[in-house]
């Protein structure tokens, strides 16, 4: 950073002459130090595709869950601060209730995920705080459709057919603009996004150290067993 930039470094609320928070700069940085997170839309669902290895050996892999359910119909995968990622899953999934309490019906996909970011916009306004430290890969499906959307520590949302976040976005995604397809069937998505996966990776993933979690259109969201994650890499 140039020298005239560090008194714009210290506090979220100060921007620089050029117009940037610095704070919100550095929170993409911790994301795209995190985990990769594919999404993926197919004809009629979503699929949420991560890579949880760990560095450490000792660690069990099912313990590092990066896949989250937020109601009966929209789940999201996490990149970034794992910590960070928690408080939002728990502030979606009380959304969720709250909405469900009051108007006695599923809240839309995109309802949602405006309540999460305008939650993360506020800790990019105030003092006395640090932006979230990370992104979601929000799916679902609703009364419109099936929905794939982004959360950016800012608090801005864009709806995506397919993307990535996380380490080896930049390698993800050229394998997605190279594969992806309107309408893929189930099984489609899953080697382009498996493909994706392993271009960002740079190795051929493995079935205990993917998580996959798939939402369709009257479906319920749900977890892939490693049963299944392993024939899917295999056909892949």
């Amino acid at each position: 950073m140039q020298p005239g930039q560090m008194a714009y470094d210290k506090g979220i609320s100060v921007f620089s002459p050029d117009g940037r928070l610095f704070q919100v700069e550095y929170a993409r940085e911790a994301v795209k130090k995190g985990s990769t997170t594919i999404g993926v839309k197919y004809k009629g669902g979503v699929a949420l595709i991560v890579d949880r290895r760990s560095i450490n050996k000792l660690i069990e892999p099912k313990s590092t869950e990066k896949i989250h359910q937020i109601d009966d119909y929209i789940g999201c995968a996490t990149s970034g601060l794992v910590a960070d990622a928690r408080v939002l899953v728990d502030e979606a999934r009380k959304a969720a209730q709250v909405h469900k309490v009051n108007y006695g019906e599923n809240i839309s996909v995109e309802m949602l995920v405006k309540k999460v970011c305008d939650h993360k916009q506020n800790y990019t306004q105030y003092g006395g705080a640090r932006p979230f430290g990370t992104a979601l890969l929000v799916a679902g499906s609703d009364d419109l459709g099936t929905h794939l959307f982004e959360t950016d520590p800012s608090g801005a949302l864009i709806a995506y057919k397919a993307t990535c976040i996380g380490i080896g976005r930049n390698a993800a995604i050229e394998a997605l603009e190279k594969g992806f397809e309107d309408g893929m069937s189930y099984g489609d998505a899953m080697k382009v996004g498996l493909k994706a996966l392993e271009a960002a990776i740079e190795e051929s993933p493995k079935a205990e150290s993917v998580e996959i979690g798939i939402a369709e259109e009257g479906k319920k969201f749900r977890r892939l067993s490693e049963a299944e994650i392993s024939e899917l890499i295999g056909s892949a």
